[in-house]
């Protein structure tokens, strides 16, 4: 679910780091860079719709979750990729926080 649009830079928060993703939100958007934000409230399955969404209509995009940087990011890279999003037209970061750690 979108819980804030933008229109630069949307970040795909999984697991506990919402509130996070929200406050680096606001800070890129006073820096010019209005920022979606999505809820990835399940990583299986992907709403792959939502992400197809958020890939075609911002210049950057970054999952933000919890732990290994083999999970839920890794899982929405092979997703774009099989969409054929990872053309170059767009950046896209995994950002990997461990616990106890912030954004």
């Amino acid at each position: 679910r979108v819980v804030r649009e933008g229109t630069k830079i949307a970040i795909l928060s999984y697991g506990t780091r919402l509130q996070e993703a929200l406050r680096a939100a606001d800070e890129l958007e006073s820096r010019g860079f209005p920022t979606s934000v999505a809820d990835a409230r399940f990583a299986k399955p992907l709403d792959l719709a939502l992400l197809r969404q958020l890939a075609r209509n911002h210049q950057a995009l970054i999952t933000v979750e919890e732990g290994s940087s083999s999970g839920f990011g890794a899982h929405v890279l092979q997703a774009l990729a099989a969409m054929g999003l990872l053309d170059g037209s767009r950046q896209v970061r995994v950002v990997a926080v461990r616990a106890g750690d912030t954004v």
